[in-house]
C-alpha cells in the first residue's frame, strides 16, 4: 500500500470488476474468495486498490 493508493467501497470495486451485483460479491466474500477487505467501525467493507489489483493479477489464468 502507498500513499497513493485509495480505499474502495462495495460499489466500486463492483464497478471496478465490470459491474458484478453486490449480492455476487458479498457471495464471494463468504467463500473466501473476493479480494481482502478492510472493515470499518461502522461494520463498512473497503478494498484497497492495491488488494484488488493483487487479487486480480492472482486470478489469472496460465497461459
Amino acid at each position: 500500500m502507498s500513499r497513493s493508493d485509495e480505499l474502495l467501497t462495495v460499489p466500486q470495486v463492483c464497478a471496478e470488476l465490470g459491474g458484478v451485483s453486490r449480492r455476487t460479491f458479498y457471495r464471494w466474500r463468504e467463500l473466501g474468495r473476493a479480494p481482502v477487505c478492510v472493515q470499518l467501525p461502522n461494520l463498512e467493507l473497503r478494498v484497497w486498490r492495491s488488494d484488488l489489483m493483487t487479487w486480480l493479477d492472482s486470478r489469472r489464468e496460465a497461459k
